[in-house]
């Protein structure tokens, strides 16, 4: 019968009946925590486009980690800024890497805490590019070489898992082969399957140091328009050996997180990256959102949207509040 019978409003009176038939519920442990790990000791640096965020030292980045583990955080994810690039990436795939040194000192002092590694070599390159740079293009399959071998080293490292971010074809099968090969069967890809080159990376650039010098990444990373590509991007990367797959940005990208989740059954991530962690703080700063509410708001609608676990700067200040 309609209305009055019929009233939606019922189960909306009080907050413990909203919590009983809440269809949608976050955890700690659903969120991973994105760092920067930089050379040197006590180093505390300021990301100016991500407050609250830092560049910060192995010794600092521990601190962090054991703060991370209190609060139920389901992991890290780990980035690095070395001292010096080159045209070779080569201090992604060094085992005394920036990223490689950060691992094998979490896992020392917090074997329990979830370690990811980011695999990419935007970080390192001189000129800011996720691969072998010849006569002004980015070279897929040489760069395939680089990447198994980063991910190696993380693997030999500690890394519980690591999770490729270039968007190269091919890279989840040559990561597989060399994990493989060495002895690292058990350690399980996620794949930024979906990655759009998009413009809400911005902070993130600042904070990784990793701004190209030339041109941009929208040969290899997806157009903002595409969606069927995306899950051919994910298929794909499934068929490789990827055992995760994540959609890469979030907020922007909730139709492509929703239909992954319907079309595929691997565990599915996204990343609420760092425009929209920048965006959002902009607006709380500036008195123009409530700042608990915005981000339990933002992070359930990823996660209303099918994602299973979130990358996310906000993991911390959404595990207090859920605490």
């Amino acid at each position: 019968m309609p209305f009055p019978v019929h009233r939606m409003r019922r189960n909306r009176a009080s907050e413990p009946l909203r919590r009983l038939v809440r269809e949608t519920q976050l955890s700690p442990d659903d969120f991973i925590l994105p760092l920067f790990a930089v050379p040197g000791k006590g180093v505390r640096k300021a990301i100016s486009s991500m407050p609250g965020n830092f560049q910060l030292s192995i010794d600092e980045l521990v601190k962090e980690c054991a703060d991370s583990l209190k609060l139920g955080i389901g992991g890290v994810i780990l980035f690095g800024i070395p001292d010096a690039k080159d045209e070779q990436a080569s201090g992604a795939y060094a085992d005394d890497g920036i990223v490689q040194q950060a691992v094998r000192a979490v896992k020392r002092e917090l074997p329990k805490l979830l370690v990811i590694t980011d695999v990419c070599n935007c970080e390192y390159t001189s000129h800011g590019h996720c691969g072998l740079v010849v006569d002004g293009e980015v070279q897929n399959d040489p760069t395939l070489e680089w990447l198994a071998k980063a991910a190696v080293s993380h693997a030999r490292a500690g890394a519980d898992i690591v999770a490729p971010s270039d968007m190269m074809d091919g890279r989840v099968a040559a990561m597989r082969k060399a994990l493989d090969a060495s002895g690292f069967t058990n350690t399980p890809i996620l794949a930024y399957a979906a990655k759009y080159a998009s413009v809400f990376y911005g902070p993130f650039r600042e904070a990784a140091e990793s701004t190209p010098q030339f041109g941009d990444r929208r040969s290899y990373q997806m157009d903002p328009a595409n969606a069927r590509e995306a899950m051919r991007e994910i298929e794909l990367d499934l068929e490789e050996g990827a055992d995760m797959i994540m959609v890469k940005p979030a907020m922007p990208y909730l139709d492509i997180i929703r239909q992954a989740r319907d079309r595929f059954d691997a565990p599915l991530g996204a990343y609420q990256v760092s425009g929209e962690f920048s965006m959002l703080m902009a607006a709380i700063q500036n008195g123009w959102l409530d700042r608990d509410r915005a981000i339990l708001e933002s992070l359930t609608s990823i996660r209303r949207a099918g994602a299973d676990f979130m990358l996310t700067y906000f993991a911390r200040d959404a595990a207090r509040l859920l605490g």
